[in-house]
């Protein structure tokens, strides 16, 4: 989302140089040797291509496409590796809508996670379950609240499976931020940022990322903070809004 003028290799290394770690979407899409090649380190990738968490079909295409994306995570040694309620298209829309799951559904998705955190336990890796917005960029997604995903990532209650708790989705969807990072801290696997509206960097908005910051300081928070938002203007400008806006 930043530096999108450059060749997806130059904004790694970009990136890299700047003393950021780095996240990608899709990576069927990219040339992964030559991206480990940069020597940048990848905090984040996406964990599957297709499929979903409670239908038949979409759970055989869940667990395929998320066993082959753990073999490619290792080429660039990847930790945490992303999902979400339900596969989503290239604008973000759900292939599959069902925005209230029913008991069932809740039922097969925690299986469903259940059998992926056992994949990621294996492979040494971590699961990441996204909350997303159904107001603005993803509407008809299941599960997409933090208090979804929080749920679910709970009822499974393994380390291979935690949150990607993202803040720009949850102030959309749910607002309250502080006293969702409190609750969800435990199940935190990383924490995704931008300012709404817009999703651009902090600063730019109506989040006091600075406070959030703070919190996260005194609860003892020592993962990552990843900047999921495109610059306003400049990205180097962005980085160093989003840098100044987490050194506590």
């Amino acid at each position: 989302m930043l530096f999108t003028e450059l060749p997806f290799v130059d904004r790694v290394r970009r990136l890299h140089d700047l003393d950021f770690e780095v996240e990608i979407w899709d990576w069927s899409t990219k040339d992964l040797p030559a991206l480990a090649a940069t020597g940048a380190v990848f905090s984040s990738m996406t964990g599957y291509l297709r499929g979903d968490l409670t239908t038949e079909d979409g759970i055989a295409e869940l667990l395929s496409t998320a066993e082959e994306s753990l073999r490619r995570a290792d080429v660039i040694d990847s930790p945490r590796l992303n999902l979400h309620g339900t596969g989503l298209d290239p604008n973000g829309l759900p292939l599959r809508p069902r925005e209230t799951p029913t008991g069932s559904d809740w039922i097969a998705a925690a299986d469903t996670l259940a059998r992926l955190a056992e994949l990621a336990r294996r492979a040494g890796r971590v699961f990441t379950l996204e909350n997303l917005n159904t107001a603005v960029d993803h509407p008809g997604t299941p599960f997409a609240r933090a208090a979804d995903t929080l749920a679910l990532v709970r009822a499974v209650d393994s380390p291979a499976l935690r949150l990607n708790l993202d803040l720009y989705h949850a102030q959309i969807g749910e607002g309250n931020l502080i006293e969702l990072v409190r609750t969800a801290l435990p199940w935190i696997g990383e924490i995704q940022v931008a300012d709404v509206p817009g999703r651009c960097e902090p600063g730019t908005g109506e989040i006091r990322y600075e406070a959030i910051a703070a919190v996260l300081r005194d609860l003892g928070y020592d993962g990552v903070v990843g900047l999921e938002a495109w610059a306003a203007s400049d990205s180097e400008v962005a980085l160093r809004a989003f840098r100044q806006a987490f050194v506590v």
